[in-house]
């Protein structure tokens, strides 16, 4: 029976949400977790588990100490299948809807200043294809603050330079609209004509912007390295990584006085709450905007 209910979960996941295989496999392993830890209460069927065995279920998951991520994580894909549950009419009430995650601590990611960028970038060496290649990827990214995902499958047709815009593909298969500067457009182009042109695509590859020397597109792993490499030739110290572009891209969008909302926009962040994070990286930003706003702040 557990596996008529993890089955169309799956196709849930997939058809309905969209969401990506990983994020598949992993709710779905949750699942499995939970129907596995049910044989203790005679594995009860999907609509007769309560609330009482999903928290024994969770106060199991904690004892196996899991980091707090880890965990919240578990009971999100829990949670889910009993949406999915309720959404089937397979059940005509979600028990897990007082189920309590454990309460995450929000780590503040680490940004690089502006001069920091401008060393990153001028430590690129710009004699070599590769690196002619690597100052567009890194000047698009942080122009655009997209994911690295985003940017190892960007599509030449999807590169708007009369209008300054990029459509990208994120996370669950969604497409948005995201602007770019001109300046990452300008050594996107130099790219284009002088490296990127002599390169024979594979198959499957000819419309992707970004491709190594045997023509297949970028792997994750690839970008770090390059950002790794670039970071160490500027002699940078902090722990950069290629998420780090985009932490900068909407750390100074904000510092700048950027509406909070356009930045959730174009970070493609479902929830606001996940872009506020960004005001609280620069407490000297805090601080000043504090002294220039509010009324009875009188050290001046």
């Amino acid at each position: 029976m557990w596996e008529v209910y993890i089955k169309g979960f799956r196709s849930y996941l997939q058809l309905e949400q969209s969401l990506s295989a990983n994020s598949v496999s992993a709710y779905v392993h949750d699942v499995r977790m939970l129907a596995t830890y049910l044989h203790t209460f005679d594995n009860p069927a999907p609509e007769a588990i309560t609330l009482a065995q999903l928290q024994s279920f969770v106060a199991s998951v904690h004892e196996q100490e899991l980091a707090a991520a880890s965990q919240a994580r578990i009971i999100s894909g829990i949670r889910a299948f009993f949406k999915y549950l309720l959404l089937e009419e397979i059940i005509g009430a979600d028990p897990s809807i007082l189920l309590e995650a454990p309460r995450l601590q929000r780590k503040l990611p680490d940004v690089l200043s502006p001069d920091e960028i401008d060393k990153l970038f001028g430590a690129i060496d710009h004699s070599t294809a590769e690196g002619q290649r690597n100052r567009a990827l890194l000047e698009t990214m942080y122009s655009s603050g997209l994911r690295v995902s985003e940017v190892v499958s960007l599509q030449i047709t999807n590169i708007y330079p009369e209008v300054g815009f990029l459509r990208v593909v994120g996370k669950g298969d969604k497409e948005r609209l995201v602007p770019i500067g001109d300046e990452a457009l300008k050594y996107i182009d130099i790219y284009l004509q002088t490296v990127r042109n002599k390169v024979n695509p594979a198959k499957g590859m000819e419309n992707i912007v970004f491709l190594n020397r045997r023509g297949a597109a970028l792997s994750r792993v690839m970008v770090f390295y390059i950002i790794k490499d670039a970071a160490r030739r500027a002699g940078l110290q902090k722990n950069i990584h290629p998420h780090t572009l985009r932490h900068s891209f909407a750390t100074h969008l904000v510092e700048g006085g950027a509406d909070l909302r356009a930045v959730q926009e174009m970070l493609g962040h479902e929830s606001i709450t996940t872009t506020e994070i960004y005001t609280h990286l620069d407490r000297t930003y805090l601080r000043n905007t504090l002294e220039q706003y509010h009324p009875r702040f009188y050290n001046k």
